[in-house]
């Protein structure tokens, strides 16, 4: 069974950057495209960013448009999401997420039931 591995969380102040790092491990399984999900206590989860495999279109969430960037790495199987001029709104639970294809409705890039893999997830506290 393939997994993913979310790396590089902490606590930053306001205004800060961290980068996320998720690596596909295990049994190896084709990519499609990979992305990241957010979700805060009490709140829903959140559609952040993505990146198809094949091209490498990124989706990006409003919110994080201009401040967050996401990458891959084909060789590796990994996935970073390099997030500056962080906010406090940001503080979150991210989850690294990964897709082997699309749906009969296409690629969603931010629809999480369209997602095949999920990690455990990596805090991101931002302080103000």
């Amino acid at each position: 069974q393939g997994q993913l591995v979310e790396s590089g969380g902490g606590l930053v102040q306001a205004g800060g950057s961290l980068r996320l790092s998720c690596v596909a491990s295990g049994r190896t399984f084709r990519i499609y495209s990979m992305g990241w999900f957010r979700q805060a206590p009490g709140k829903e989860r959140e559609f952040v960013a993505a990146i198809r495999w094949n091209g490498g279109s990124t989706y990006y969430a409003d919110s994080v448009k201009g401040r967050f960037t996401i990458s891959r790495d084909d060789a590796k199987n990994a996935v970073f999401l390099q997030m500056s001029s962080l906010k406090p709104e940001d503080t979150s639970v991210y989850h690294c997420v990964a897709s082997t294809g699309t749906t009969s409705w296409g690629y969603r890039p931010g629809v999480g039931a369209d997602y095949d893999y999920w990690g455990q997830g990596t805090q991101v506290t931002v302080s103000s």
